[in-house]
């Protein structure tokens, strides 16, 4: 399931946007309220304090052994997830905020977007390499990649783009999430720097799922809506 479900929300946001064409923007933004909480309750409720407990088991194991790597040290898991918020900010300077549905759709394509294409397949790939520790997070990027999706496909649909190429696009982000999940639990490199590759994550997921909810109220007003989709995405992360 932790395959399957990332790759099926990809999947079903393509045919949403392919088939029914949704025009009421107001639902997708609710969809978006709704998936940056609950991704960002997951965050901080499961992978964060297990990214600080697999550091300190690894410090631990380390000077027991009387290593002196301190790569491990609790201090630096701070640092890394720094990384991954500045590391998410360049992802963006290039795929223009389409990891959180920003793209404008008035926007014309004369050619493949291959900067946005690699952007959000390295973020992806990114995200999907903790849910081999944790299959919680697994619902938390399907409910994340659903809507964007959606967005993207229409976005691209609307920009005159070539659909063969639309579909393959949407097929290869579809994929990369399940391939970050299944290389993570694979490689004995990355396996060693769980801790470390994790807390980058999280602070990929910190910046993404903090934008989203930012951005869900646009000009900074109060809307009912929206605020009951982010405390229903806080509800639900807690009993995942």
């Amino acid at each position: 399931m932790v395959y399957i479900i990332p790759l099926l929300a990809v999947i079903i946001g393509y045919l949403i946007a392919v088939i029914l064409e949704p025009k009421n923007k107001k639902n997708l933004k609710l969809l978006m309220a709704f998936s940056g909480s609950f991704l960002l309750a997951l965050t901080v409720t499961h992978l964060l304090p297990d990214v600080y407990a697999a550091s300190e088991a690894a410090s631990v194991a380390e000077h027991a052994g009387h290593s002196h790597d301190h790569s491990h040290s609790s201090g630096n898991i701070g640092f890394f997830i720094m990384i991954g918020i500045v590391f998410q900010i360049v992802l963006e300077f290039f795929s223009k905020g389409a990891e959180h549905g920003h793209v404008h759709t008035h926007d014309k394509l004369d050619k493949v977007p291959w900067l946005l294409f690699i952007s959000l397949c390295i973020h992806a790939l990114f995200e999907g390499m903790p849910v081999s520790q944790h299959e919680e997070l697994a619902w938390g990027i399907g409910i994340h990649h659903l809507p964007i999706a959606v967005i993207l496909t229409a976005f691209f649909i609307n920009a005159h783009m070539n659909k063969k190429v639309v579909f393959l696009f949407m097929i290869v982000f579809s994929l990369m999430t399940p391939l970050g999940t299944l290389v993570s639990g694979n490689v004995e490199f990355l396996s060693k720097y769980y801790a470390e590759i994790s807390a980058i994550v999280v602070g990929i997921l910190f910046h993404i799922s903090s934008t989203i909810i930012f951005e869900s109220n646009e000009g900074h007003s109060f809307n009912i809506n929206k605020l009951i989709a982010i405390i229903l995405g806080v509800v639900a992360a807690y009993f995942i």
